[in-house]
């Protein structure tokens, strides 16, 4: 009984500090508005390396992975020769599965098959979790587009760019043109599906309305969808509740 007692107290400290941690770490810091906005910061420190590239089928376009390089064990001095010791070093920044990308990734770059030439997606600071490929709707549309979940916003000002700020969503053509945000700023994206027989993407995301810094249950969900037979990607608004 007394050893019950002991992790049940031990169970309720814990649950406090986890609740004290959620309390003092917002995903959102609402900033004055008469202060300018500063663009989010990547980490610096980071080396900055690309995976070797991908080609998604039936597409023209390579695609190559770029993000930070991961050491392990504090050591930033890189050398890259037989000698060199590179057990706490991981070379490799993202992950493919059919028709997606994932990792945490700084840019992806396109190069065009019979071209030498390679662009950026963007030059503005962004961490790309998720990048995929709706194959089966680009076959019926005929129209080649990429999907990103995102961070593109120091939303809880911590001067960085990570995992912890709100993910967002966007869309661009394969050759990582028109890259596009087709969800809210400050809003969370929850999810996305693709409803191949009507060609639409559908996705939710939810507003923290109450304005304390954290999304749940008191805040406000929004429904949206984007007609891809439609080249001007105009993002729709709808109500299933």
């Amino acid at each position: 009984m007394k050893n019950i007692a002991k992790y049940s107290v031990v169970f309720f400290l814990a649950l406090l500090v986890s609740c004290k941690e959620e309390i003092e770490n917002p995903k959102v810091i609402y900033e004055n508005s008469s202060k300018p906005k500063e663009q989010p910061k990547l980490d610096t420190d980071q080396v900055e390396i690309a995976d070797l590239p991908i080609q998604m089928q039936g597409t023209n376009y390579l695609i190559h992975p770029v993000g930070g390089l991961n050491i392990y064990g504090g050591n930033a001095k890189l050398k890259y020769d037989s000698s060199s010791n590179v057990n706490d070093i991981s070379f490799k920044i993202s992950n493919y599965s059919e028709y997606e990308i994932t990792g945490y990734l700084q840019n992806l770059k396109f190069q065009e098959i019979g071209s030498d030439s390679i662009k950026a997606l963007t030059d503005k600071p962004i961490l790309i979790q998720t990048a995929t490929y709706l194959k089966s709707v680009s076959d019926k549309t005929k129209q080649q587009v990429l999907v990103y979940a995102l961070a593109d916003m120091d939303t809880n000002k911590d001067d960085k760019l990570d995992v912890n700020d709100i993910k967002t969503l966007y869309i661009s053509e394969i050759s990582g043109k028109r890259f596009t945000k087709i969800s809210a700023d400050l809003q969370e994206l929850i999810d996305w599906n693709l409803m191949e027989s009507k060609s639409r993407l559908y996705f939710r995301t939810i507003e923290d309305t109450n304005k304390n810094g954290q999304f749940d249950k008191d805040d406000v969900v929004h429904y949206h969808y984007l007609d891809l037979s439609n080249k001007d990607w105009k993002v729709m608004d709808y109500n299933p509740i």
